[in-house]
């Protein structure tokens, strides 16, 4: 059996997240043709991965990301570093022939973006970026619906993706707040996935307005120093898309009584679709054919029980609930079947760069106060 050397640059939230699905990758795929051999693991604190590497059972640990890169028994390089480092070692990895799983967005700029594909079109790597809401049952069957023509020409669309942890003006930053290692705000931690949700379903954009809001100014570092807040806490965007559809986009983690809500209906004219990740089992769809005689037809939403019901893993079963993690997993064994079978990971680098195109533009909408063509 085939071997695929990992290692993991970054061990902070995501870090951990991928981890757990390469760990998990056996249980939920046992058919899956090649053995997964966790190799290294590079965090910027030692003791961070030193610690991950006897929790998880890495063979080394270490503070270099180079000695992952390096690694002659490393096929997979698996970034989850702040943006900021993306583009640095992004481009390092292509150069040493490694295949690629890169967490979102995949730099902080378009420019860096059309560097790293620049780079990429010199070389035979795989390369995916992480949009793990991709890969949820209800998702997929969303696309399908759609690609079948259920809805038939699309209309308009409302999306957001809500949370609510940046509503305490206690809270301290993090790195996501700094826009020297971020290089934007909720837009591109948040909204790069809820862009995405429309963009994967219904192709790309026309235009953009964009107006961005930053509830506080000031925040305490982590020595309680107040320091100044250069980020959007939330983005509010109207879309044009390149099929005639409008719609809205938001992105908020100042929306009080949410925790992690990515929703998004889409109005066709002979359908319609919703779906919320808080309800992540079902997908939502009106059959605008149906008639409504008598007293109502057949006319209304059905409840679609997607559930876990993947084509290709047994595990735990297909009426079982699916969970946050599972869209990680299979986005995961979707890119690792590539690697094997030599074929082109989706969604791309190339995909990222749009979207990192498309934010870009939403932020540059923001301060001039018009809409932007895309």
């Amino acid at each position: 059996m085939k071997k695929l050397g990992i290692g993991i640059i970054g061990f902070g939230f995501m870090g951990k997240t991928h981890t757990f699905a390469y760990r998990n990758m056996p249980f939920y795929y046992p058919n899956f043709p090649a053995k997964i051999n966790l190799k290294g693991v590079c965090s910027q604190h030692i003791e961070n991965a030193e610690r991950a590497k006897e929790a998880f059972d890495f063979e080394y640990a270490t503070d270099n990301y180079m000695d992952i890169i390096e690694d002659k028994e490393i096929d997979i390089v698996n970034i989850c570093t702040p943006n900021a480092q993306h583009k640095e070692q992004v481009i390092a990895a292509l150069r040493a022939g490694k295949h690629i799983y890169c967490d979102k967005p995949l730099a902080i700029s378009f420019k860096e973006a059309q560097e790293i594909l620049a780079e990429k079109e010199k070389s035979k790597s795989i390369c995916q970026i992480t949009l793990q809401n991709r890969f949820f049952p209800a998702v997929i069957r969303a696309k399908q619906l759609i690609g079948e023509g259920r809805l038939g020409r699309i209309l308009s669309f409302r999306a957001c993706y809500l949370h609510s942890g940046a509503i305490d003006p206690n809270r301290p930053i993090s790195w996501r707040m700094d826009i020297s290692q971020g290089g934007g705000g909720v837009l591109f931690d948040m909204g790069i996935h809820v862009l995405d949700a429309v963009y994967n379903l219904i192709g790309e954009f026309e235009s953009i307005f964009c107006k961005t809001q930053t509830i506080y100014k000031k925040r305490p570092n982590e020595k309680g120093e107040m320091v100044d807040i250069a980020v959007d806490d939330a983005s509010y965007m109207v879309l044009t898309a390149k099929c005639g559809a409008v719609g809205t986009v938001e992105a908020s983690k100042v929306a009080s009584g949410t925790n992690d809500e990515l929703r998004f209906e889409i109005h066709g004219d002979k359908g319609a679709l919703r779906f919320n990740l808080m309800e992540p089992n079902f997908l939502e769809f009106y059959d605008n054919t149906k008639s409504d005689m008598p007293y109502g037809g057949d006319k209304g939403f059905t409840k679609i029980e997607c559930v876990q019901r993947y084509e290709d893993s047994p595990f735990p079963g297909p009426k079982y609930a699916v969970g946050w993690t599972r869209g990680h997993i299979h986005s995961l064994y979707s890119f690792l079947n590539c690697v094997l079978s030599g074929k082109s990971a989706s969604p791309s680098f190339e995909d990222g760069a749009y979207l990192q195109y498309v934010m870009e533009k939403g932020y540059q909408s923001a301060k001039v106060g018009k809409m932007l063509i895309l």
